[in-house]
C-alpha cells in the first residue's frame, strides 16, 4: 500500500461529475417514455451497487498512486472519453423516446468502463475493485429491470 497516498485527484472528480451530468438532468427533467423511473425489482442489488459506487468515487477522488504518470492522452484515456461519449449518446437516444435494450446497455456499460479505464490509467487499482462490483450490479439491474 506504500504506492498509494490519500490526496485529492481533481481529474477523478471531473470524470465522475461529467459522467453524472446526464443523471442530474434526468432527475430534474424526465424523459418521454421514462421507464427508468419505475420501481426496481432488484433493491438489494441496487443497495450493494450504491455502496460500491460511493467507494469507487471516494477512491477515484482521494486515492492516488505515487507511481502514476502525468495525465495525458493515452489509449486508456481515449477509451474513457469514448465510453463517456457512448454514454451521452445513450442518453440522447433515451430522451428521443427510444427504450430499446441496446439503449439500456448504453446507459449501463459505457459509464462503468469509463470509470474503469480512468482508474487503470491512473494506476488506481484500489478503485478498480468497487468499480467492478458496481459494474456487475449496474448491469444486472439493467437486465433484470428492463430487458427480461
Amino acid at each position: 500500500m506504500r504506492k498509494y497516498k490519500l490526496a485529492f485527484d481533481p481529474w477523478g472528480l471531473l470524470v465522475f461529475l461529467a459522467t453524472m451530468l446526464p443523471n442530474v438532468i434526468w432527475f430534474n427533467l424526465p424523459a418521454p417514455n421514462d421507464i427508468l423511473r419505475q420501481e426496481s425489482v432488484t433493491p438489494v442489488l441496487d443497495g450493494i451497487g450504491s455502496v460500491c459506487q460511493v467507494l469507487f468515487v471516494a477512491a477515484l477522488c482521494a486515492v492516488v498512486n505515487r507511481e502514476r504518470k502525468k495525465l495525458r492522452f493515452t489509449p486508456l484515456i481515449w477509451g474513457c472519453i469514448a465510453c463517456g461519449l457512448l454514454y451521452y449518446l445513450g442518453w440522447g437516444l433515451y430522451y428521443a423516446g427510444i427504450v430499446h435494450p441496446a439503449v439500456i446497455l448504453l446507459l449501463t456499460v459505457p459509464p462503468c468502463l469509463c470509470f474503469f479505464f480512468f482508474a487503470l490509467d491512473r494506476k488506481n487499482y484500489v478503485a478498480g475493485i468497487p468499480i467492478a462490483g458496481f459494474t456487475v450490479c449496474h448491469l444486472l439491474y439493467g437486465i433484470a429491470n428492463f430487458m427480461i
